[in-house]
This record gives structure tokens, sequence and C-alpha cells, in this order.
């Protein structure tokens, strides 16, 4: 299924400053994916900076991306890398996999630019295993009311996400989280960069879903 994302300048540009950002970011990559085992869905990989973070607990990992660019990087850093990696063209808002088929669903600073994030966590919780777990390490709506203004601003003019390819800085992704039927087990804001940035605060957590939902 072709997923008709297509943001040519933007994801240049992310594959160059990912890079740059290594340093600050990795550690958090790091935490994002310590420990898992099994099969993983990571969902929008970008160009795969995530890949070499991960442990020889994972058997596989499926890499879901819909940028051509950004997959074809994603490819490459793929074959540098221990764990089995497939990197596949797909939309996260209708995974191409079956029901419980993940151990581990990894969602690394791409809810953001999801058109429909609360489907895709959706889809997110039907492709988990009953006893899986969603790992993100996303940047969020602000708690102080002047700064979310801001941000809301910026996505209802479109700038940014025009800018940003189809990034929004207004979302409340840890309540999405839980609406689409995961408890949060365990979270934590982080700033990354420039404290007074229109995408700080970060958060970085994982979620089970909710067995009664």
């Amino acid at each position: 299924m072709a997923s008709e994302v297509h943001h040519p300048l933007f994801a240049r540009f992310f594959t160059w400053f990912s890079e740059k950002m290594e340093p600050e970011l990795g550690p958090y990559r790091s935490e994002l994916v310590s420990g898992l085992s099994g099969r993983i869905l990571e969902v929008g990989s970008g160009n795969g900076m995530n890949f070499a973070h991960y442990g020889k607990g994972v058997t596989e990992v499926v890499a879901l991306e819909p940028e051509a660019y950004m997959r074809e990087k994603a490819a490459e850093s793929a074959t540098r890398v221990a764990p089995k990696i497939m990197t596949v063209d797909g939309n996260a808002t209708a995974l191409p996999f079956e029901d419980d088929s993940f151990d581990h669903v990894v969602a690394c600073m791409v809810l953001c630019s999801i058109d429909d994030p609360a489907t895709a966590l959706r889809e997110a919780r039907r492709v988990l295993k009953p006893n899986g777990q969603l790992h993100f390490f996303e940047h969020v709506r602000a708690g102080s009311p002047a700064k979310a203004r801001v941000q809301r601003l910026l996505d209802d003019s479109r700038i940014w996400p025009w800018v940003a390819g189809g990034c929004h800085c207004s979302r409340d992704t840890v309540g999405s989280i839980e609406a689409a039927g995961f408890q949060i087990s365990q979270v934590r804001d982080e700033t990354i960069g420039v404290k007074w940035g229109h995408t700080n605060p970060h958060v970085i957590g994982c979620a089970s879903p909710h067995t009664s939902a």
C-alpha cells in the first residue's frame, strides 16, 4: 500500500539535522529502546537513527516509514547494525500487520506529524500483543498557557507544519495515548535544546494496553 507522503526538502534537512543532534538525543534513543526484546514495530522510523540503539534481545525490527527519501536512508542504516531490521512503506493509520503481532511498538518524534494520531495509536494497540508495550519519545504541548497558545497559533497557521514536514507542536500526546486505550506506566518530561523553543517540552515513557479497553 503506497503511503503517499512526500516531504523531499524536509527529509533531507531532517537527515542532516538528526545526525548533528545525535550527541544530545542518542542517550534518549538508548533509553527509549533499552531492554526491548522480541519483535518490534517502529512507526515512522525516519532515517533510522534508532537502529543502532536496539539491543541483542531484539529478534526483528519492522521499520515503517512513509517518506521515500528517509526510508531509503533507513534501509542504508539497517545494513550497518546487528538486529534484523526490515524497512517497509506504509502509513501508521492503517498498519499492514495482523492483530497481536508485535511485542513492542516504538514511536519516536513521529506522533507530532501523523495526520490522525488517534487512529495511529489505536492501530498501534491493535498490533501489540496483550502483554506488549508502546514506547514513546515525543515533543508535546507546553504546560504554560502562554506558550501553548503560541504553539497552537503556529499549528493553526499551518506555517510550522508546512515548514517541518507535517509536524504539529501543540499536541497533547500523553492524553491521546491514554484515550487510545493505553495505561501510562511511566513518563518523564525533558527539555531538549533551547528551553523556550516551541518544540519543548518532550516526554519519554511507555504504556501498556488496557486489558478491558
